[in-house]
């Protein structure tokens, strides 16, 4: 695992797209504060820039330096056991097209030891193009998205990762709604 980390940061910090296996899904990433990695993501999966990316932090910390967030928040978010990504109204510090930002802490070991590492946030959305089912087996990855990207880690490619998070908005009387079960 140590090495496809250090690949995966390479390429992260030279500005590349990775494919990895996140703690939902088989997943694009790039860094969150790189516009033209992001701008690549977007090519990639043929997707509308009105519609933002999830981001990978790797703890509260982290996320109050990107997002607007109310300290009592911490507090709700903790409580969720399933993989949860969280809507928050207003992006900081990063290359968006959008003022909201869906963001989530994953609990899974090669993403918290990549964020660790890399010491900033990262993208996460499905590997596919936009509209088209999520690969749930790596082996379903469309080639055409595997020809697009920089460097694909190599680890859990025979495991089954068909869990996409649990997305929520929390509003300002710190209210829970589900975007997405």
């Amino acid at each position: 695992m140590v090495l496809e980390i250090e690949k995966a940061i390479k390429t992260l910090e030279k500005g590349g797209v990775i494919i990895y296996p996140s703690d939902t899904i088989w997943a694009l990433g790039c860094d969150a504060t790189n516009q033209n990695a992001i701008n690549k993501i977007y090519k990639i999966k043929n997707r509308n820039k009105s519609i933002p990316f999830i981001c990978l932090m790797r703890d509260y910390k982290m996320i109050q330096k990107y997002a607007s967030i109310n300290k009592s928040i911490i507090n709700i978010l903790k409580k969720f056991k399933e993989p949860t990504t969280v809507v928050y109204d207003k992006a900081q510090n990063l290359k968006t097209y959008s003022d909201s930002i869906g963001i989530r802490i994953p609990k899974e070991s090669f993403c918290n030891n990549l964020l660790n590492k890399f010491k900033k946030p990262i993208i996460s959305t499905s590997a596919n193009k936009s509209g088209d089912v999520f690969p749930i087996y790596f082996k379903d990855i469309n080639s055409s998205i595997l020809e697009q990207v920089d460097f694909t880690v190599n680890l859990r490619t025979n495991e089954k990762l068909d869990k996409a998070s649990k997305i929520i908005r929390i509003s300002k009387d710190n209210s829970i709604i589900t975007l997405r079960s």
